[in-house]
């Protein structure tokens, strides 16, 4: 069995994340609803290949798209909390961010008969509660850090970050940190977003990012024993055309490369038989 594991997520935004931006006019509506179109062509190339992957699912798209969502859960993959309305924890009060966790999790119940066991903040940006208030909730997992690439690692909670830049690190809690990065995420590589002051200018050439991700895994291969590697996308983003061949040619030379793909569910219990042999 190979030690050199793969979770392909799934960040089903939608229109969520246009939404909760104010940017709710037709034409940047409609970019978030090519997620209804990427995420059917994701589930037809996972069910080719065989694989099992995690996806990450606001409340609000468990709401608007429940077809799509229905055939998610059926297809057997993951379902993680991403937020009710991705809102980024950072800018909710203790109590709003409770309340979106509960809301979250109610949808998400209803569809699968379970609460998530893992945690995904919408934009990668947690607040000071969320250690706890995931605590509270019965959270496993969360994937929204970048202390790590390829070990996850117990979360910190109670990190003091002082005025004159010194750092008092607060205790490990049992919450565990299943580590993204933005590098491997296709949202900074391929979308072109413009805004009044600043525009992200994505648009890059699949055979590029491909070469990174795949890079990515070869050093995973080469130097580690042992290790996880998580890519992170979104059904509007990779969805089209051009890219859906490109994530089928990273999965095929993954697969050459001798990688096993777990959800990320799985792969976090792989880590703790790892730890508790240890």
């Amino acid at each position: 069995m190979s030690p050199y594991i793969v979770c392909l997520s799934f960040d089903f935004d939608a229109v969520s994340s246009w939404i909760v931006k104010g940017r709710t006019t037709p034409t940047l509506m409609s970019r978030g609803e090519f997620g209804a179109v990427g995420a059917p062509r994701i589930l037809d190339l996972l069910r080719e290949y065989n694989i099992k992957s995690s996806w990450f699912i606001p409340g609000v798209t468990l709401y608007s798209y429940p077809e799509i969502c229905e055939k998610i859960a059926a297809g057997g993959h993951e379902i993680g909390h991403h937020g009710w309305s991705h809102i980024p924890p950072a800018s909710l009060s203790r109590e709003e961010e409770r309340e979106q966790l509960i809301l979250g999790n109610e949808a998400i119940q209803k569809l699968t008969g379970q609460k998530a066991r893992g945690y995904r903040s919408p934009s990668w940006d947690l607040s000071a509660h969320s250690v706890e208030l995931l605590l509270e909730e019965g959270f496993q997992y969360d994937s929204s850090m970048m202390g790590n690439d390829y070990a996850p690692y117990p979360v910190r909670r109670g990190d003091r970050v002082h005025q004159d830049a010194r750092v008092d690190f607060g205790p490990p809690t049992e919450l565990i940190e299943m580590p993204i990065s933005w590098s491997t995420d296709d949202f900074p590589h391929f979308e072109y977003v413009r805004n009044k002051n600043s525009v992200l200018p994505g648009l890059r050439s699949t055979s590029d990012v491909l070469e990174n991700w795949l890079g990515d895994f070869d050093y995973l291969q080469q130097k580690l024993d042992w290790g996880i590697l998580t890519y992170t996308y979104h059904p509007f983003c990779i969805g089209r055309g051009h890219r859906m061949l490109m994530l089928e040619k990273l999965i095929v030379k993954l697969m050459d490369r001798g990688a096993r793909f777990l959800t990320m569910e799985e792969a976090l219990t792989e880590y703790k038989q790892r730890e508790s042999a240890e």
